[in-house]
C-alpha cells in the first residue's frame, strides 16, 4: 500500500487486521512524512525510536490476535501532555529541559492500547493563544494556503502543531486539549475533526494545567470515526484527578449510525454576530438544512448569557493560571536565570519567571493575579462565576426542552494569517474563542466537523454542542453532518 500516512485511523486499523500492511510501514510512512515537513514546524521533539519500539510490539500484538482499536497507529502528542523521558515543556522556555519521570494518564492510556507515539507536537505556550505564536519553538504553520497566495496560515491555536500535523497527513491522528476552544478552533481552520469531551470524561493527570476547571484532553483526527474510536481510548475513570468521572466508556464507534431522526437541533439566535462574514453565516444555515434533510427538526433557542461568555472566561481563565503557574519558580525543575552576586530568593524568581514566560503567558498572569487580589476578588472573579453559572443554565434549560445538540459556527473566520493579527491588540485575538469557549464555561461536550471552503479556498467548520456525558449522541449527530456535508478537500503539498 502506497501513501500510508494518508489513511485514517479506521482505514489503517482495518489493514492491519487484513494484513494488507504492518504498524513497522505505517509508522515508517509517518517518520518519513515527518522528516520532509519541518517548514510547518508542527513536531517540535521527534521520538523515532520509542515509534519503531511500539510499533514492532503492536504487530506482536496483533498478530496474537488480542489487539485493541488503536494498535499499532501512529499519533502525535500535544507538548502539553508529560511524556516519560521525552522533553514536555509546554512550549515554554521556562520548562526547558524538563523531561518527567512519569506518563499522563492520556498518553498511558493510547500506549496501553497500542498506539504508537511518533513525538511531541507544537503548541501555544501553556496552551494560551489561538494562532500558535507564542510557543518557544516558533510558530507553527498550516499546510493550507489561501488561493495561489505564499503566505503562511496559522493552524489555530493552541493545538496548532496537532492540527497541522493531522491535516498534512504526518501522523493519523493527534491529541489536543481545549480550555476555550484549543482543540475546536484549529480543527476548524485546517478541515480536521476535533471533540472536546465532557469535563471530567477524561484524566487531566499529567498534563500541564492552564485553567484546571476548563481544561479538557481530546482527540484530533482525520474523520469522525476516528474521532470516535480515539477517544473511547482516552476516557475513563481515574483515581488521581478528582474531577474525573466514575462513568462507564462506551462504544463511541458502535453508536455510529448516522441515524438522526426526530433529533431536535437548537440554533442560537445570540451566535449570530454583528460583522460575522457572509460565508460562515452561509455554512451555518446550510448545516442546519443539512441536518433537517437527514430527518432532524431544527429549533430556534435563546442562550441569553452568551454576550457575557468572553469576559466571564478571560476573568476566569487568567485567575486559574495566575494560580497554577505560580509553581514555575526556578526552584524546583526546569529553567533557573542566571544569578550575580548579592541576588537573593526574590531575585531569583523575578529574573526565572521574567526570562522563562513569554509575553502573552506573563500578560495572562497579572490579569489573572489582579483579578484575584484583594478589593478585586469580589467585583472580578466572585462576579464571573456567577456569570458562569447562569451561563451552565441556559444550556440546561435548553436540554431540559428536549432540544438533543446544538449547531454553531465554530470560528468567526477561516485561517487568518500568521502576523497578521497584532500583539498591540490582543483582545482581537481572544474574540476568535466567541463561539467555543461557552462550551469550557458550562462543562459539555463539543465538536467541529469541517462542513465547506471559503472563496479562497480555505476550510470553515461547524460545532455542534451536546448533552453533558453524551459524547455518543453527539458524535453521531456529527457523523450525519460530516456525510451530508460530503467535505474531502485537502491541502495541497507545498511544504
Amino acid at each position: 500500500m502506497s501513501d500510508l500516512n494518508k489513511l485514517g485511523l479506521a482505514e489503517a486499523r482495518d489493514a492491519l487486521r487484513k494484513g494488507d500492511t504492518t504498524s513497522v510501514e505505517l509508522t515508517e510512512a509517518c517518520l518519513k512524512a515527518i522528516d520532509a515537513a519541518d517548514a510547518l514546524n508542527a513536531f517540535v521533539h521527534k521520538t523515532p525510536e520509542i515509534a519503531m519500539e511500539r510499533a514492532k510490539a503492536a504487530d506482536e500484538r496483533i498478530k496474537a490476535g488480542e489487539a485493541p482499536s488503536m494498535c499499532g497507529l501512529p499519533i502525535g502528542i500535544k507538548d502539553l501532555f508529560c511524556t516519560k523521558g521525552v522533553p514536555s515543556q509546554a512550549a515554554s522556555k521556562i520548562l526547558e529541559g524538563f523531561k518527567p519521570e512519569y506518563e499522563s494518564t492520556v498518553s498511558q492510556k493510547l500506549a496501553d492500547a497500542g498506539s504508537v507515539m511518533l513525538g511531541k507536537l507544537n503548541m501555544d505556550e501553556f496552551a494560551m493563544g489561538s494562532s500558535n505564536e507564542t510557543s518557544v519553538y516558533g510558530d507553527a504553520v498550516s499546510p493550507w494556503r489561501r488561493g495561489n497566495d505564499d503566505a503562511q496560515l496559522t493552524p489555530g491555536g493552541s493545538s496548532g502543531g496537532s492540527a497541522s500535523a493531522v491535516a498534512a497527513d504526518l501522523c493519523l491522528a493527534a491529541t489536543g486539549t481545549d480550555t476555550g476552544g484549543s482543540i475546536r478552533q484549529p480543527a476548524a481552520f485546517t478541515g480536521t475533526v476535533g471533540i472536546k469531551p465532557t469535563y471530567g470524561r477524561c484524566s487531566r493527570w499529567g498534563i500541564v494545567a492552564f485553567a484546571s476547571s476548563l481544561d479538557q484532553a481530546g482527540p484530533m483526527t482525520k474523520s469522525v470515526r476516528d474521532a470516535a474510536i480515539m477517544l473511547e481510548a482516552m476516557c475513563g475513570h481515574d483515581p488521581k484527578d478528582s474531577t474525573s468521572a466514575e462513568l462507564a466508556v462506551p462504544d463511541f464507534e458502535a453508536m455510529l449510525t448516522g441515524d438522526i431522526r426526530g433529533k431536535k437541533i437548537g440554533i442560537p439566535k445570540e451566535y449570530r454576530m454583528d460583522g460575522m462574514p457572509g460565508e460562515i453565516g452561509k455554512l451555518w444555515s446550510d448545516g442546519a438544512e443539512m441536518l433537517k434533510a437527514a430527518g432532524a427538526e431544527i429549533v430556534d433557542i435563546s442562550l441569553t448569557h452568551t454576550k457575557y461568555a468572553l469576559p466571564a472566561y478571560y476573568v476566569i481563565a487568567p485567575a486559574e493560571a495566575s494560580s497554577n503557574l505560580a509553581r514555575y519558580d526556578g526552584v524546583r525543575y526546569g529553567r533557573r536565570a542566571k544569578l550575580e552576586a548579592g541576588d537573593g530568593i526574590t531575585e531569583m524568581y523575578e529574573k526565572t519567571r521574567a526570562e522563562g514566560f513569554g509575553h502573552e503567558v506573563q500578560r495572562r498572569v497579572m490579569v489573572g493575579t489582579y483579578v484575584l487580589s484583594a478589593g478585586f476578588y469580589d467585583a472580578y472573579y466572585n462576579r464571573a462565576r456567577k456569570v458562569r453559572t447562569l451561563i451552565k443554565k441556559d444550556f440546561e434549560d435548553v436540554f431540559a426542552a428536549g432540544v438533543d445538540a446544538i449547531l454553531t459556527p465554530a470560528t468567526p473566520s477561516a485561517a487568518f494569517g500568521l502576523g497578521e493579527m497584532t500583539e498591540a491588540d490582543p483582545v482581537q485575538m481572544y474574540l476568535n474563542d466567541v463561539f467555543t469557549v461557552t462550551v469550557n464555561l458550562a462543562g459539555l461536550p463539543g465538536i467541529a466537523v469541517p462542513a465547506g471552503l471559503d472563496k479562497q479556498g480555505l476550510p470553515l467548520g461547524l460545532q455542534l454542542i451536546g448533552k453533558p456525558w453524551e459524547e455518543g449522541d453527539l458524535l453521531n449527530t456529527a457523523y450525519a453532518l460530516e456525510n451530508a456535508a460530503g467535505f474531502v478537500a485537502k491541502p495541497q503539498q507545498w511544504w
